[in-house]
């Protein structure tokens, strides 16, 4: 597995992203403790984890809105703590919740941002409607935001972490809430952004997203990093390809097991009630020969087959114990109360 990070020791870093060491406390728990990551320009790295792991307080401390206890991190090459304010002027922000004033327009809300960043008038107006256009909420430009579908105000908040065309951006579960059309869009939209040079983290709970959008992947939980690497490199420490299959009667069963121990690599997985059994092989489709004219001689009659790499869903439930959907549905973060109201999550 190809490590991210170098060696703490005297080595300094030219990933567009950067931590070295990082920890945050909230009280007694420690929501990251003692993480390493590098971004290079122009990549995405996708940051998973169980809910509570550190991902959104990652997020947070990279873009100024905390200050870690101990460790560095940077962005650009700037300091999130002493360069705070270069930072903010470069990077791009789309949170878990839908940052949008609900009194102001779908248009007026884009435009106010284009302000914000010094845009100027022309030129604000001109990329809000831009961005409306992109994230299809043109019939809806010059509705207030309160009268907009919770898809549509991610899909806004969204569009507003890219009016100033940021140099990096951080996207923290950015299409939860969407329906598979919007997600599909914003995967190309996010595609779009990293081929023109744009670096992202993006923490998700589909583990399709960053299989599909993340040239690197970091698992964490508990504040710790537990792996790191590209898709195929985590895919492949599980144990590469299985050979799956379900026969007709689990009388069949006895006779199945004996051919896969010849054709695969350690032990059988049989389910009698399912009447289907597994087991990791290598080779592929010559292995899948192989095994279906062993069976025919044996009499069994396979209903169903094929080989099955790993998913990332098989990864996560490996490292942490449970698939990704039981920790989206199952959160132990910890929430309190930022000082305009809204709830802060570690992850």
């Amino acid at each position: 597995m190809v490590d991210l990070v170098a060696s703490r020791a005297g080595q300094t870093t030219d990933g567009a992203i950067a931590a070295r060491g990082l920890v945050k406390h909230y009280g007694k728990v420690r929501a990251l403790d003692g993480v390493d990551l590098d971004v290079p320009e122009g990549t995405v790295l996708g940051l998973l984890g169980p809910n509570g792991a550190g991902k959104t307080t990652a997020v947070r401390v990279f873009t100024t809105l905390l200050k870690p206890d101990a460790g560095t991190a940077t962005v650009a090459g700037l300091d999130v703590v002493r360069d705070a304010d270069e930072v903010r002027r470069i990077i791009g922000v789309s949170g878990q919740y839908a940052a949008v004033d609900e009194n102001l327009t779908g248009r007026e809300n884009l435009d106010m941002v284009g302000r914000l960043y010094h845009l100027g008038k022309p030129a604000s107006l001109a990329r809000a409607d831009e961005l409306l256009e992109r994230f299809d909420l043109v019939d809806a430009a010059n509705r207030v935001v309160k009268t907009y579908s919770g898809g549509m105000r991610r899909r806004l908040d969204l569009a507003g972490s890219l009016v100033a065309k940021p140099r990096v951006l951080f996207l923290d579960e950015p299409t939860t809430g969407l329906d598979p059309r919007g997600r599909l869009g914003m995967w190309d939209v996010i595609a779009e952004l990293v081929d023109g040079g744009t670096t992202l983290l993006l923490t998700t709970q589909y583990l399709e997203e960053a299989d599909r959008l993340a040239q690197s992947i970091m698992v964490i939980d508990h504040g710790k990093v537990i792996a790191r690497g590209t898709a195929d490199e985590l895919k492949s420490q599980i144990g590469g390809e299985r050979l799956e299959l379900t026969v007709s009667n689990a009388s069949e069963l006895p006779a199945t097991e004996a051919v896969l121990r010849k054709v695969g690599l350690g032990e059988p997985s049989i389910d009698d009630s399912a009447k289907a059994a597994s087991i990791a092989v290598q080779g592929g489709s010559a292995v899948l020969i192989d095994a279906l004219r062993q069976l025919d001689t044996a009499g069994v009659v396979v209903k169903d087959v094929g080989i099955r790499r790993p998913t990332l869903d098989d990864v996560f439930l490996s490292l942490t114990g449970h698939a990704a959907e039981d920790a989206a549905e199952s959160s132990d973060d910890v929430a309190k109360p930022t000082r305009r109201g809204r709830k802060e999550q570690q992850s």
